[in-house]
């Protein structure tokens, strides 16, 4: 029999992954109280169904996939349901949070009895077409979890503590979601320097990959910024053995802040941002 799986929640990443997983013909069951009706109408359009608690609780997986700041709490939302169903799920965090915020989300899971799954996604939402994202996954459980491969997911599992998949996560994004950070700063920067027209002449003689690299990422990146907050934050959570490493990612988190305040308002950095990357047009 086919796999019942629980999407939570259909944003972005969770309506595309639901998608592809209805698409290969499995039921997907998300949670809709208190959503929007732009996140319902998501849902539908992904195939997914609406469900009660009680009933999320008798899939055979449960996907979290959320802005991180609200991995924990959704753990202990459905920590109670979890404890007192027979049925056990297979409990999945893709969600982009550190080791450590794993080792609270696991803790939460634990007394349940549901199996626990460490995964970090790497990559765009799936889309028609494509191989979709490569979804990293670590712990006892992970094997089972790699079973929706043959419902379209790239699940690769990774081998070591369980929350390897995390920690790889947050090397990989602190990487690329930091470069995007401080690149668009020193773009702002020259832009209010007087030098952006100079910067775009050097970065397009001597930069060519990583600049095109920029112009592609920085393009998307405003009105993301809001859900790069809380994944910077636990990228400095993720290297706080090293203290500056912990304040260069703290400083990104609060950049994104701004970016993301700029965007949904007067737009004055943003429109910038745009204006320095639109040059690659003229």
């Amino acid at each position: 029999m086919p796999p019942l799986v629980t999407v939570i929640a259909p944003g972005a990443m969770g309506a595309a992954v639901g998608k592809r997983l209805a698409d290969h013909g499995l039921k997907v069951l998300t949670a809709l109280d208190g959503r929007s009706e732009t996140t319902a109408a998501r849902a539908r359009a992904a195939g997914m169904t609406p469900a009660s608690d009680v009933e999320i609780a008798s899939a055979d997986f449960i996907l979290s996939i959320l802005p991180p700041g609200d991995a924990l709490s959704l753990a202990q939302r459905f920590a109670p349901v979890l404890g007192a169903s027979n049925v056990k799920p297979v409990y999945v965090d893709c969600n982009a949070i550190s080791p450590a915020t794993v080792g609270r989300v696991a803790a939460a899971i634990a007394p349940t009895g549901c199996p626990f799954v460490d995964a970090g996604i790497i990559g765009p939402p799936p889309r028609p077409g494509d191989a979709g994202p490569r979804v990293y996954a670590s712990g006892a459980a992970a094997s089972r979890f790699a079973t929706l491969r043959d419902f379209g997911l790239d699940i690769r599992v990774l081998a070591g503590p369980i929350n390897t998949a995390s920690a790889l996560k947050m090397s990989y994004a602190g990487i690329t979601k930091g470069t995007q950070a401080i690149g668009a700063a020193m773009i702002l920067a020259a832009t209010r320097a007087g030098s952006a027209e100079a910067l775009f002449e050097e970065l397009s003689f001597s930069q060519i990959e990583l600049f095109a690299w920029l112009k592609q990422q920085l393009a998307m990146m405003p009105p993301k910024a809001y859900r790069w907050v809380a994944e910077m934050q636990e990228i400095a959570d993720f290297a706080a053995a090293d203290p500056a490493a912990h304040e260069l990612y703290q400083g990104a988190a609060h950049f994104y802040q701004r970016i993301a305040d700029d965007f949904a308002a007067g737009k004055k950095d943003v429109s910038a941002l745009e204006s320095f990357l639109r040059k690659s047009g003229d």
